[in-house]
């Protein structure tokens, strides 16, 4: 009997709120603004109710925000020590590193090498051919630009100047049939000079210990004879066969737009040789001149 009855309040109930939802349809229907006062009547007094409900909620989720936020902030802080602590152990390596640099300097009395002086200027024409490669860049004589300047990029080197005038230069790449850059080779520093062939890979010649070289390999300039400051990229090894050890330059010669010419203090060994006298020898400084003239009174 009791679950008839509950069965039966249930039936009412379902029956009462179709009535009431047909109901309410129906007069909204024929009276909307009686229906609309109705509804912000409702609002007005259900929206205390939901804002005093909503505070709880609100609280709970902005507590869990905190908590994620503390917990982010947390991991970073634990982050930031582990890369504080890092770069504390490389700040001791490099000072102690530094130190010791100084002392084996002024141990061996080493002179470093001058500071080199920049300027740039733009590539204006290519006048790249079959038998020569080079360029022409729009800086001369006027700008500091002599014989025998070093040209690199960001990328490596490029060449180096073999023609100036007043407003230009010109810029025989490294990739020529006449340049020859001697340089090391890998970690072993095998010593080789890189000659060009007037093609886009120049080849490795005069190779000392031809064996240790392997694809891969960084090429740099060594600095020997003076003709280039050492260190600089030239490139990478490209390929070592029977046709002989070919080079990969790190500076694309067709997309060169700009470029930086070097002023290292190194002695061109492009500049004109003395002249020769009719005895066949070269004439001496004015101040060897002076004193021998001395003597020969």
């Amino acid at each position: 009997m009791p679950a008839t009855f509950k069965s039966l309040l249930q039936w009412l109930a379902y029956t009462g709120l179709v009535v009431l939802a047909g109901g309410a349809m129906l007069l909204g229907k024929a009276d909307a603004l009686l229906v609309e006062r109705l509804r912000l009547q409702v609002n007005d007094a259900v929206v205390p109710i939901l804002s005093v409900l909503s505070k709880p909620v609100d609280a709970m989720a902005g507590g869990i925000e905190s908590a994620q936020h503390l917990l982010r902030v947390a991991e970073e802080n634990a982050r930031l020590r582990e890369e504080r602590d890092r770069l504390l152990r490389w700040q001791v390596a490099a000072q102690r590193l530094e130190a010791e640099n100084a002392a084996l300097r002024q141990l061996l009395n080493f002179v470093p090498g001058p500071e080199a002086t920049f300027r740039s200027a733009r590539v204006v024409a290519d006048p790249t051919g079959a038998f020569a490669h080079s360029l022409l860049v729009n800086a001369g004589s006027r700008n500091g630009i002599d014989k025998g300047h070093i040209v690199v990029t960001s990328d490596g080197l490029v060449g180096r100047i073999v023609g100036v005038s007043q407003r230009a230069a010109r810029v025989l790449l490294i990739t020529d049939l006449n340049s020859r850059v001697p340089v090391f080779v890998g970690a072993g520093r095998v010593r080789a000079v890189l000659a060009g062939d007037n093609g886009d890979r120049p080849k490795l010649i005069h190779v000392v210990q031809q064996g240790k070289i392997s694809t891969g390999d960084v090429v740099v300039s060594s600095g020997v004879a003076g003709g280039f400051p050492s260190g600089l990229p030239v490139g990478v090894v490209a390929d070592v066969g029977d046709g002989g050890i070919t080079v990969q330059p790190l500076v694309d010669r067709t997309r060169l737009e700009y470029v930086r010419v070097a002023d290292y203090g190194i002695t061109s060994l492009l500049n004109d040789p003395p002249t020769v006298s009719r005895g066949g020898r070269a004439p001496l400084p004015d101040g060897e001149q002076d004193r021998v003239r001395a003597d020969a009174r």
